[in-house]
């Protein structure tokens, strides 16, 4: 290293600079300025001193221990202690280069560059890295050097100075007259902070105050929550240099005016936080630059001026000039100072590139309790253990193999290789032998060969009719050796809830979903049928034909449907979940035979095939739908001008949309025939025969799909004129065709897969062969050049390579009705109709073209048990009524994720882990055979007075007077609401090793009496629905003491309460939305959801936001009564009627403080005196003494006399 032209006391500084320095005084420094070390008056040469081997340090008293180079000649521009490793870190000036140094030695660790030009200016160690603040750059690194993240600023900012005050905020500040709040967990700008006097360049923190110092010499004292100035000192008349806070005390340094300009001053300015005033200035003996408390023994100062003077004294006492000692700088200038949390070290960066420590104890530590470092890991390669091939459990992972690219000799390729479950192990001979058979049934005994519950570990040969489709693992966790689950993409995987101790409020659903369709949540029982449910609603017809449905059955699927359709419609965003829906469809005897109804641990572990699931689901709901609405008159909104001839006056809409009329043919040996007239909602594929051989057939999807409509069998079947079971020839033919063709994919083996694949690759080639040299090679090109690529009617002329492969679906198929019964099916694209003409002008002659709306598909992915998704091609009504644009586009949806996609994904089936389940494909021009408009079914009289479910009730138990016609309520007035719940299943969590818990899923809920209050006339604060909702299902617990429901309330039977259906109570509340009054209550975000309502925005007054400042805790209804309407509640039990009316009375008290919203101010200040009153009194009403919990006879005496 070449020292020339610096310091000639450098050149015995040489060896120093070795990373692992010895511990010994430096040659170069003055002898003079050195404690400790007793000298000869008359003088010795430097030559001559004697050096020790050792350091010699006094215990309490500073030495230097060693020193180190960083950059030779580029000026240290910041230092800094790790407050979690044995570390220290220092930043270069003008050079953007950090560099780390490892103990008390000050052995280099780590050296990186953190930005291209600009100086560092402040470091601040983390968990799990290093932040580094430039000028206007802000970057989180690890202190290996790779990057976390690098937060740009705006190129006008001039950052000084940040602050960490938690975990995940930090304040950033700097030369400009705003103070920026950060969130290190999303790296986004939450806060801009403005601030009167700008230059703040350097900022500390108490459990009081933020502390701000300015370039103009203040220093201010800011509130920790609204950082609102408090307090401010006039510290200096020039510039702040620095200053520190330790306990009531703040220590100062900086420059005055002077006539010449500024110059620095030699008194510290004390202050005292108790009392906000200035003590006595501390005079000191150096040219103060830096200053910190040091507060071990007492409250010490360290003032550190540039020249290398350093002067420890007590802030409240006299400077002595004997504790003065001095840092020896290789470079004229000390530029930056830091001490250890430990209070031993103190290090000093120099102009010259420069690192010095200095302890008061030989082996310093820099922090209290410091983890350990890690460090690189040696090269083992010479030091490698011999391997003894002798041993035959030597495992061959000890031989080390280099770094290749090259496809290894055990990366077995996948046709050579296939899953194989183990056989069984065959019966022993001696029970065959001794078996004695009754029916199908046999039985032996015991012979004894082997012990109770023995069973030999045997391998046998792998079964060739392994089917991988229909196996399930054991365990969905610790398989990634398998090597499809890396081919999950990762908006494919199954999503879920993440929940904190704020429940669902805190989690970003808008992560997931930025378009303004609803999600639905997932981790509601027997919620896999989302996808469906999703694919339904962007059905218009059926969107329209169910929310126009009212029926007076409970449990009626097509009526929950609508109100689930209804929700999705109003939401803007936010997922909703379909609680209502699947509790109904709990309820229905033939979705428990199906098997459709899943245990809660067969869902989590995805036990069974998704895929057989979900066809058994949509043929069930279709029926079901069909069923619940067949005895229905048809709407006259359904009645289009080209009606079907085929419906009949006692068919269903469903019927009307779905339903295909065949005709069956039965043909004996004998000659007899016999046909028979159904119909079918949907239609389930059938391969061709041989489909699995290796050099198959090329099929279209077409012809696959003409063989499954007009199936032909050979099966067993009676004959009339035999009298006897014959072999007999079924041939199907269809008569009508349907408005929407539903197709099960039914691909539940390997064998089916297989076909699949092939086609697809056939497919492929056929592509290929058509568009020759013209496909582009890779996806990027594409999508640079083709405009048309991602609109649904774009005619793509040259697709890439990507999206050609594992395609065997077309978009569209053209069907036609031939005059002997027959069928015809090809495959449609948008060029044929330029050669056959539009579909319309064809639909005349019995031509019709479908196209495909959605695909559900069965995503697999052993760690989670598998999901299902949804391809969905959303309509221009969908975007119209949602972004208010015309406008078609496929989605992905699911669950709560929904992400736009290209149009090719949605027929794309990689069989390794994408299998189609179901098709959509709808007539073309659809909507318009349908007069789609939406007449509300839920009419004024449901909240007239009703007959109660409970065989008890009697009038005196009354709690309600019903609404009178005069009374209907009228867009904007006020609705007093609550309710009360019961828990039907607990919540499950786990308690993680740091002692925190973990919500795996919440508790299930379910609403158990509803009160709705007059909000206004001359009955205000009556209830006119006070209704218990009567419940089939097993109650965990009533949450008594909350919710004020006991035991028996909720049973029909012994019930003295009002008792109604959910139903019921659901569509008074509807009516309430619908008709646009103001729900007025505390609380009622957890009500809407549980009861699962969709409410407006600007249909809700909650009194836990209009009484709530921001960043502070929500305030509960009982305190807030007793505060402001000097109010005792829920005393014993919670009561919703108490606590509906107590809601609307604050909700007077808020429009009378505030003025009608008119002086935020003033109310802001009422706030502020709730907050602090609460925090006195710990958030508690204070009990009277012999307070009694209140009846509801006591309370509605004037009620039972009205």
């Amino acid at each position: 290293m070449n020292f020339e032209g610096l310091d000639p006391g450098l050149a015995e500084y040489a060896p120093a600079m070795h990373s692992a320095l010895d511990p010994v005084l430096d040659a170069h420094l003055n002898p003079s300025l050195l404690q400790n070390v007793e000298l000869d008056p008359e003088g010795v040469a430097l030559e001559a001193l004697p050096v020790q081997e050792s350091v010699h340090i006094m215990e309490g008293v500073y030495s230097e221990l060693h020193s180190v180079v960083a950059e030779v000649g580029v000026p240290v521009s910041v230092s800094h202690f790790d407050l979690h490793e044995e570390m220290l870190w220092v930043g270069s000036h003008g050079q953007g280069h950090a560099t780390s140094f490892f103990g008390p030695a000050l052995e280099r660790y780590s050296s990186f560059q953190v930005n291209g030009g600009d100086d560092i200016r402040q470091i601040q160690s983390m968990e799990n890295g290093i932040l580094f603040l430039t000028k206007n750059n802000l970057k989180y690194m690890a202190r290996g050097g790779l990057i976390i993240f690098d937060y740009l600023l705006d190129e006008s900012e001039d950052m000084h100075s940040l602050l960490l005050t938690d975990s995940s905020t930090l304040l950033v500040g700097g030369l400009q007259n705003h103070i920026l709040e950060i969130d290190l967990n999303t790296v986004q700008e939450t806060q801009k902070y403005a601030v009167e006097t700008p230059g703040v360049t350097i900022m500390r923190q108490t459990n009081r105050f933020f502390f701000c110092g300015h370039t103009s010499g203040k220093v201010s004292l800011r509130d920790l929550r609204t950082f609102k100035v408090e307090h401010e000192f006039d510290a200096f008349t020039g510039s702040l240099s620095d200053f520190d806070v330790h306990g009531n005390l703040l220590a100062s340094c900086g420059f005055s005016s002077r006539l010449t300009g500024l110059a620095c001053d030699r008194f510290l300015k004390v202050y005292d936080l108790r009392m906000m005033r200035a003590i006595t200035p501390l005079q000191v003996h150096v040219d103060p630059a830096f200053l910190r408390f040091i507060p071990t023994y007492t409250s010490r100062l360290a003032i550190i001026s540039q020249s290398g003077q350093c002067q420890f004294c007590e802030p409240t006492g006299l400077a002595n000039p004997a504790d003065i000692f001095h840092v020896n700088p290789v470079g004229p200038l000390l530029m930056t100072f830091d001490v250890s949390a430990s209070k031993q070290a103190l290090a000093f960066g120099d102009s010259e590139g420069c690192v010095h420590l200095w302890t008061d104890s030989p082996e310093p530590s820099f922090n209290p309790y410091s983890r350990e470092t890690e460090f690189a890991l040696p090269c083992l390669v010479d030091s490698l253990p011999p391997l003894d091939w002798s041993q035959d459990l030597l495992p061959l992972s000890l031989i080390p193999v280099p770094l290749t690219t090259d496809t290894l000799l055990s990366d077995w390729p996948a046709a050579n290789s296939a899953p194989a479950p183990r056989r069984a192990p065959p019966v022993d001979a001696e029970i065959l032998r001794t078996m004695k058979k009754v029916g199908f049934i046999g039985y032996a005994p015991n012979p004894r060969t082997r012990l109770r519950n023995q069973i030999p570990y045997r391998l046998k040969e792998l079964d060739s009719e392994f089917d991988s489709f229909s196996q399930v693992t054991e365990s969905p966790i610790g398989r990634e050796e398998e090597p499809h689950l890396h081919m999950v993409s990762k908006k494919y995987r199954k999503v879920t809830i993440k929940y904190s101790k704020l429940g669902l409020e805190d989690f970003d659903f808008k992560h997931y979903n930025k378009t303004l369709f609803a999600g639905l949540e997932p981790h509601i029982p027997n919620a896999y049928c989302n996808c469906m449910i999703q694919v339904l609603y962007f059905l218009e017809p059926v969107r329209c034909l169910i929310q126009n449905h009212l029926c007076q059955k409970e449990f009626c699927l097509a009526c929950e449907l609508g109100f689930l359709f209804h929700m999705l419609d109003l939401s803007r965003g936010d997922p909703c979940q379909g609680s209502n829906f699947l509790r109904a469809f709990r309820t229905i005897p033939e979705a428990s035979a199906l098997g459709l109804i899943l245990a809660d641990s067969d869902e989590a572990s995805g036990k069974g095939s998704l895929a057989r699931l979900i066809q058994r689901w949509n043929r069930f709901i279709l029926t079901q739908l069909h069923q619940d609405m067949q005895e229905l008159e048809v709407p006259q909104a359904y009645r289009g001008a080209g009606g079907s001839s085929f419906c009949s006056s006692g068919d269903s809409v469903i019927g009307q949309l779905f339903s295909c009329e065949m005709e069956n043919c039965s043909l004996c040996r004998c000659g007899s025939e016999t046909v028979r007239a159904s119909s079918t909602l949907l239609f389930t594929l059938s391969y061709p025969e041989g489909s699995n051989d290796k050099t198959g057939k090329n099929y279209d999807f077409a012809q696959v799909l003409k063989r499954s409509i007009c199936l032909e069998q050979n099966t067993q079947a009676w004959c009339d004129n035999c009298e006897k079971y014959q072999p007999t020839i079924q041939t199907r033919n269809i008569r009508h065709l349907p408005d929407i063709l539903v197709i099960n994919c039914e691909v539940n083996s390997s064998k089916e897969a297989d076909f699949w694949r092939m086609q697809a690759e056939f497919a492929f080639k056929m592509a290929i062969k058509k568009h020759g040299g013209e496909i582009s090679k890779n996806k990027e090109f594409a999508l640079a050049d083709w405009k048309e690529l991602g609109s649904p009617d774009g005619i793509l002329i040259c697709p890439s390579i990507e999206e050609l492969k594992n395609v065997w679906l077309p978009f569209s198929i053209r069907m036609k009705m031939t005059k002997n019964k027959g069928l015809d099916v090809c495959n449609w694209t948008d060029g044929d109709e330029v050669q056959w003409g539009p579909a319309r002008a064809e639909e005349e002659h019995g031509v019709y073209v479908y196209d495909l709306m959605a695909t559900v598909v069965h995503i697999l992915d052993s760690r989670t048990g598998g999901s299902l998704v949804a391809h969905i091609k959303v309509g221009e009504t969908y975007h119209q009524r949602k972004e208010g644009v015309t406008h078609q586009q496929w989605y992905l949806f699911n669950d709560f994720l929904i992400e736009p996609i290209d149009k090719h994904e949605a027929v794309q089936f990689d069989m390794n882990w994408k299998v189609p389940a179901i098709l959509y494909y709808v007539k073309r021009n659809l909507n318009s055979r349908y007069n789609l408009n939406i007449k509300n079914p839920i009419e004024p009289n449901v909240l007239l007075a009703e007959a109660s479910l409970a065989r008890k009730q009697r009038k005196t138990h009354t709690t309600f007077i019903p609404l009178m016609l005069n009374e209907m309520p009228q867009v904007g007035d006020l609705v007093g609401l609550d309710a009360e719940f019961v828990t039907l299943n607990e919540e499950e969590a786990e308690l993680r090793s740091d002692g925190t818990k973990s919500t795996i899923k919440p508790s299930q809920m379910s609403v158990a009496r509803i009160t709705c209050v007059r909000g206004q006339g001359p009955n205000e604060g009556i209830p006119f629905i006070d209704d218990y909702i009567s419940t089939q299902e097993q109650v965990v617990d009533y949450l008594t003491q909350y919710s004020g429901i006991k035991p028996g309330d909720l049973d029909a039977k012994i019930s003295s309460k009002h008792l109604t259906t959910l139903k019921s109570t659901y569509l008074k509340l509807r009516f309430l939305i619908d008709i646009g009054v103001k729900f007025v209550g505390h609380g009622l975000q957890k009500d809407f959801r549980v009861i699962n309502l969709m409410v407006p925005k600007d249909q809700v007054l909650d009194t836990v936001y209009l009484f709530h400042m921001p960043r502070k805790r929500m305030i509960s209804l009982r305190f807030l009564a007793w505060y402001f309407l000097d109010l005792k509640i829920q005393g014993e039990t919670h009561d919703s009627i108490e606590d509906a009316r107590t809601a609307l009375q604050l909700y007077r008290k808020y429009l009378e403080l505030s003025k009608n919203g008119t002086e935020p101010e003033s109310f802001h200040k009422v706030l502020k005196g709730l907050y602090e009153k609460g925090r006195k009194m710990d958030w508690k009403v204070p009990e009277p003494e012999g307070q009694t919990s209140p009846k509801n006879a006591a309370v509605f005496s004037s009620v039972l006399a009205l």
